[in-house]
C-alpha cells in the first residue's frame, strides 16, 4: 500500500491518495454507494474527497463512525458549493455537522464562480440554465470569508478547486492566506503543465480529479506499452505518472481490485514521465460546454481556460 504524503504549505500532512466522494445522482444511487466509503476505509484509504455538492456527507459520516478508526488517522476533504457568495460559514458548519466532525482537514472553494441561490441551506439546488443569476461578486470576496474559517480551529486548510492562473492571480491580489490545495482535472490528455508549474511556484499543491481521463486515455499505446515494461494496469501508470509530478489524486471505483491497484503504484522512470506528459492534447475529458456556451454559468474565457479544448464527450465518472 502507497503511504505517500504531501506536506501543504502550512505544514499539514495530506495522504497522495484519496478516495473521492461521488455517488451518483440520486438519492438512491447515493444510498447505495454509501457503503464503498467503509471499503474503501477497510482497504486502507485515509483521504476522502468529498463536497457538499455531492450529497454523500451523510453515508461517509455513518462509514467513519462504523469504521472505528481513530479520527486523527483520517483526512477528510470536503468543498463550498457554487451557490456560495456570503454563505460561506452557513455551508461549511452544515458540512461539518453532517459529517459528524469536529474538524475539517480541507475546505475547498468548488470553483470561482457564484451561483444566485436562496433556498435552504440542506435542500437541493438547480444547476444553472442559461438564466440563472450569479452573485456580483469575487473570488477575493469569498476567500476573505475562507480564511475567517481558519480561525475557528474547525478547518486545518483551506484550498479551491477548478481554479486556473487568471483566477489564482486574480485570488493572490488580496490574499491573506495562500491555498493550500487546487484541486482541478488532470490526466495524460490533460496535463496542465503551465498551471502546475504556477501553482509550484506560489507553494500551491495539486490535486488531481479525473486523474485517469477516460477509456481513450488508458488505451493510448504508450500508456498499455509501459503498463508491460511496469507490469501493471494501464491506470496504475496514469496514476503513478501523476505522483511522480508531485501532484495527488483524487479517484474512486466500485471495484475491490481497482481500488486494490490504486494504492499500489509504480514509481515510474524520469523519462517515461517525460514521455506521457508528452501525450498532452490540452483536452478535458469531462468538463464541456451546455447549450449556452458556458460551464456552469461561467464561459472558458471567464474561467482562464481559452487555451484548452472542452470535452467532446462529457458525463460523469466511468471509472
Amino acid at each position: 500500500m502507497s503511504a505517500k504524503s504531501y506536506t501543504l504549505n502550512n505544514g499539514v500532512s495530506m495522504p497522495a491518495i484519496a478516495f473521492g466522494g461521488w455517488g451518483g445522482l440520486t438519492d438512491k444511487d447515493r444510498e447505495q454507494f454509501g457503503p464503498t466509503f467503509g471499503l474503501a476505509l477497510k482497504e486502507g484509504f485515509r483521504h476522502i474527497d468529498g463536497a457538499w455538492v455531492y450529497r454523500t456527507e451523510k453515508q461517509l459520516a455513518e462509514q467513519i463512525r462504523k469504521s472505528g478508526i481513530p479520527r486523527e488517522e483520517l483526512f477528510i476533504a470536503t468543498k463550498l458549493p457554487f451557490h456560495h457568495c456570503d454563505r460561506v460559514k452557513e455551508f461549511f458548519e452544515d458540512s461539518l455537522k453532517v459529517l459528524g466532525l469536529d474538524y475539517i482537514d480541507l475546505y475547498l472553494m468548488h470553483g470561482p464562480v457564484a451561483w444566485m441561490d436562496t433556498n435552504p441551506v440542506g435542500e437541493e439546488f438547480p444547476f444553472p440554465d442559461g438564466k440563472t443569476q450569479l452573485y456580483d461578486t469575487t473570488v477575493n470576496k469569498t476567500w476573505s470569508k475562507m480564511e475567517e474559517l481558519l480561525e475557528t480551529g474547525k478547518v486545518r486548510a483551506i484550498g479551491v478547486s477548478n481554479f486556473s492562473t487568471k483566477t489564482l492571480t486574480q485570488l493572490l491580489k488580496t490574499a491573506k492566506v495562500v491555498p493550500a490545495v487546487n484541486q482541478v482535472e488532470i490526466h495524460p490528455y490533460l496535463a496542465q503543465q503551465e498551471l502546475l508549474d504556477f501553482c509550484n511556484k506560489n507553494g500551491i499543491h495539486i490535486t488531481a480529479y479525473s486523474p485517469t481521463g477516460r477509456r481513450l486515455e488508458r488505451e493510448d499505446p504508450l500508456i498499455k506499452e509501459l503498463a508491460v515494461k511496469y507490469d501493471v494496469t494501464p491506470t496504475q501508470i496514469i496514476l503513478g505518472w501523476a505522483l511522480a509530478r508531485g501532484v495527488s489524486i483524487a479517484t474512486q471505483s466500485k471495484k475491490e481490485l481497482h481500488r486494490k491497484h490504486t494504492l499500489n503504484l509504480p514509481e515510474l522512470d524520469p523519462e517515461d514521465v517525460k514521455k506521457i506528459t508528452a501525450l498532452d492534447r490540452k483536452q478535458f475529458a469531462y468538463l464541456q460546454l451546455d447549450k449556452y456556451g458556458t460551464v456552469r454559468g461561467w464561459t472558458p474565457e471567464q474561467y482562464g481556460w481559452e487555451h484548452l479544448k472542452m470535452s467532446d464527450v462529457g458525463g460523469m465518472f466511468d471509472t
